[in-house]
Parts: C-alpha cells; sequence; structure tokens
C-alpha cells in the first residue's frame, strides 16, 4: 500500500489547464473588438459613401443635360469714317452676335439691312478717343448689343441677342 500514496505528490500538475482557458479569453476578447472595429469602421464607410452619393446625385442629373453649343451670327466687316480728331481717320469692324436660337438667325438675316444701317450710323459718329481704350471699346459692344435689339422685332426686351462680340477692330 505504500505505492497507492506515492502517486499524491504528482497532483500539481492538473493545475495547468485552468492558465489555458485565460489564454483563449483574452484572444476571444481581442477578437470581439477587433470584429466591434472592422464592423464600425465599415458601417462608417458605408454611411459616408452612400451620403455623399445622394447628394452628388442632383448635380449628376443636371450634368447629363448636354449644355446648348452657342449660336453666332458675323456680319459682314463695317468700314466707317470716324468724326475728325487731329486728322481723317476710319475704323474697319468685324461684328459677332450672340444669340439663343436658329430663329433670331433668320430675324436678323430680314433685318439686316435696318442692322447693318444703325450700326454704320452708330459707328460714324465716334471719335478714335471714345473707342480707343478698353472701356470705349466695352462701351461700344453694349450699344451694339442694343442696336440689334432695337433692329429685331420681338416681344422680349433681348429679342434673342445675347451678346455682341469684336471679330476684328482697326482704328486708321
Amino acid at each position: 500500500m505504500a505505492k497507492a500514496n506515492a502517486p499524491a505528490a504528482p497532483v500539481a500538475a492538473p493545475a495547468a489547464p485552468p492558465a489555458a482557458p485565460r489564454k483563449k479569453g483574452k484572444l476571444v476578447v481581442l477578437l470581439a473588438v477587433a470584429l466591434l472595429v472592422l464592423g464600425g469602421g465599415g458601417a462608417g464607410a458605408w454611411w459616408y459613401l452612400t451620403q455623399r452619393g445622394a447628394a452628388e446625385a442632383p448635380s449628376a442629373d443636371a450634368k447629363s443635360a448636354p449644355a446648348k453649343a452657342p449660336i453666332f451670327v458675323n456680319l459682314e466687316p463695317f468700314t466707317v469714317n470716324l468724326l475728325e480728331e487731329n486728322g481723317d481717320h476710319y475704323l474697319q469692324v468685324a461684328v459677332v452676335y450672340q444669340v439663343s436660337d436658329d430663329k433670331v438667325i433668320e430675324q436678323i438675316k430680314t433685318y439686316m439691312p435696318v442692322l447693318r444701317s444703325r450700326i454704320l450710323l452708330m459707328l460714324s459718329s465716334k471719335r478714335p478717343s471714345d473707342i480707343s481704350t478698353p472701356e470705349g471699346k466695352s462701351k461700344l459692344v453694349g450699344e451694339l448689343v442694343a442696336a440689334a435689339r432695337e433692329s429685331v422685332p420681338g416681344q422680349t426686351p433681348e429679342r434673342g441677342v445675347t451678346q455682341a462680340f469684336l471679330g476684328a477692330f482697326v482704328i486708321q
């Protein structure tokens, strides 16, 4: 029976298995935290992308409609004598009108004699010093737009003429 008492000393060996569940517990907690962080990040990314997409959706519809190309009408160049100022001077200018649609082009062609007459009278009433500065040229462009709008009949104040441009401009 002495042998039966001897095996009682190695009883300390079963104490090691409880340490293993502690390592597994830390691993489970670490995995749970990692899953929460990844899940939260994924949810945040999903929210950000859906909110950004919703905010950009109206502008995407606006961009899908192609912008209307501008329509221009080139008038034949004008050559006029300017009012005397330190000698004789003349002006050669090419005028380009921007219009709203093709109907306005037809109206301008129909009323071209009226328009050209108004432009010739207006240009020949200028002095070289009136139109040689950038401010003078800007004022001249405004007067050209007004001349076109007065020449073309219509209901709206613009009468389809949106802008005028100087294609060529020479004072001698």
